[in-house]
């Protein structure tokens, strides 16, 4: 089968296209025929290893996933001998952030994993980047404990995290106010945004508007800038450690203070997970924002222009055509 493969840290250009053993699924294990993936934040991450705390997950001289790819949608294939909650031929998708290996034609994953059958009115293109951003944004939105009537600041609107984030945060009934560019209001406007700020022409610190919680989805802002437009409770998350990694050290002052704090939670996502952002997307509360499709023969493309931080949405990696 073909794969995306890379065996050391660094640019996009370590990627290679290679042809390499398919995998066979153990007994609790799916072999699915993987359709559709992304390229995002985690795989640039543990493709480049550019924090070096990164290997302590992805291996520490070199890497320990030689194909990466988190998200997927696909088929069934083949199924392990104990397998009793999926069968072959159905449509799946989900996400894999224990083994990777969704850049490649085919995969393996545990039945108990974050994967779930797909809605049937959707496509494997549109299935594929339904986990990545959302379950980041759920994280943190459950972190910050956001109640219905809230004001929320979401910093990054238009990113995977940040679009997902205003959608999920309008679920939960929060009145949400969205930073980005001129050039995306309308965009930002039609996922439910309640105000929209475009940071080249406005302060977004400088409202009469107090915030219970400011969201940073791109990691771009930090919490002294924010402080002002923080309610006197109000709380503070970034996806990024911060200059020095700050937001580590200042969530952990924050356990020992009152007031205006950061929060610093770490992501996790689980079946369950995966099956609410499916009822989700299924009863229209949830669209992930797709940007452009590459096909896998041109992944390093995709990594370059991800990592240009201009993407809308989700980059999605076509792994190879339904011929049905």
């Amino acid at each position: 089968m073909l794969a995306s493969v890379n065996t050391q840290y660094g640019p996009p250009e370590v990627i290679k296209i290679q042809e390499i053993k398919k995998p066979v699924p153990k007994d609790s294990e799916l072999l699915i025929k993987v359709y559709a993936s992304t390229v995002n934040r985690t795989d640039c991450g543990f493709r480049s290893a550019e924090y070096f705390i990164s290997r302590f997950f992805s291996g520490l001289l070199k890497p320990k996933f030689k194909v990466l790819g988190n998200e997927f949608s696909g088929e069934i294939v083949e199924v392990g001998g104990n397998v009793n909650m999926f069968k072959v031929g159905e449509r799946v998708f989900g996400y894999d952030e224990v083994n990777f290996g969704s850049h490649a034609e085919y995969k393996v994953i545990a039945q108990s994993g974050s994967i779930v059958t797909m809605p049937d009115n959707l496509s494997y293109l549109e299935a594929a980047p339904v986990c990545e951003g959302a379950h980041y944004a759920l994280c943190i939105i459950r972190a910050a404990k956001v109640t219905k009537g809230q004001n929320v600041l979401v910093y990054g609107a238009t990113g995977g995290i940040g679009s997902a984030g205003v959608q999920l945060l309008k679920y939960f009934g929060a009145q949400v106010t969205a930073v980005c560019h001129a050039n995306h209001l309308d965009i930002v406007k039609s996922m439910g945004a309640d105000q929209v700020i475009d940071y080249t022409s406005q302060d977004y610190t400088n409202t009469k508007t107090k915030y219970d919680f400011v969201f940073d989805s791109v990691g771009k802002t930090s919490f002294g800038k924010c402080k002002p437009a923080l309610s006197a409770e109000g709380i503070y998350i970034s996806t990024e450690l911060g200059k020095n990694w700050e937001n580590i050290f200042l969530a952990l002052k924050g356990k020992l203070t009152k007031g205006k704090r950061v929060l610093f939670p770490l992501p996790t996502i689980d079946k369950s997970d995966v099956e609410f952002l499916k009822e989700l997307v299924v009863t229209g509360k949830f669209k992930p924002l797709m940007d452009r499709v590459y096909p896998l023969h041109e992944i390093v493309d995709a990594y370059r222009y991800v990592e240009t931080g201009q993407k809308l949405g989700n980059v999605v990696i076509q792994i190879q055509k339904q011929t049905n």
